[in-house]
Order: structure tokens, then sequence, then C-alpha cells
């Protein structure tokens, strides 16, 4: 091979493995590197910029609003009982 020839395949060459350099270089540049901190897995290196998303504590019991709505609906029901208030007296429904 003449010289001329050699020294443009060498450049070519070198240009082939300078882009493939800095296809990867610029891949993990924009996909962020998982890294380890504190016992932490933190997914890349912007993870301060991330809003907090805060859950403050709720009620105990779960199911807070549906009994204060039977015991809405009981104070409702006073003396009436379980019957409604249908009854003339002696009921086993409701005792009345």
């Amino acid at each position: 091979m003449k010289p001329a020839i050699r020294s443009v395949a060498g450049k070519i060459c070198r240009l082939k493995g300078f882009a493939t350099l800095a296809i990867g270089v610029g891949s993990a540049m924009l996909t962020g590197c998982q890294v380890d901190v504190g016992g932490q897995t933190l997914p890349s290196a912007y993870y301060l910029q991330d809003d907090i998303q805060y859950f403050p504590a709720g009620p105990e019991m779960k199911l807070s609003k549906e009994a204060a709505a039977q015991k809405a609906y009981k104070k409702e029901l006073g003396d009436a009982g379980t019957c409604g208030g249908n009854c003339k007296g002696g009921c086993q429904t409701c005792g009345h």
C-alpha cells in the first residue's frame, strides 16, 4: 500500500473510534447513571431536583366517614328504632 492510502485509512479508523467513544459518553451523560450513596440506590444525578411527594398521615380508622354516617343515621332514627317508627309498640325488630 502507498503511504498516502495508509494515512487516510488510519484517519478513518481513528475517526470511527472517536465517534464510538463520543456516542458512548454522550449516551451515558443523557441517561444518567445509577449510583449507590449511603445505602440508597439513586437512579440518576438529578435526584435532588425531583419534586418531593409528601402524603400526610391519615386517620387511624380508615372508614371514619362511613362510621360518622352510621352514627348520624342512628341519631336520626332516635327513638324510632330500626323499624323507622312504623311499629305500634311491642315490635320484635326494634324492641319498641
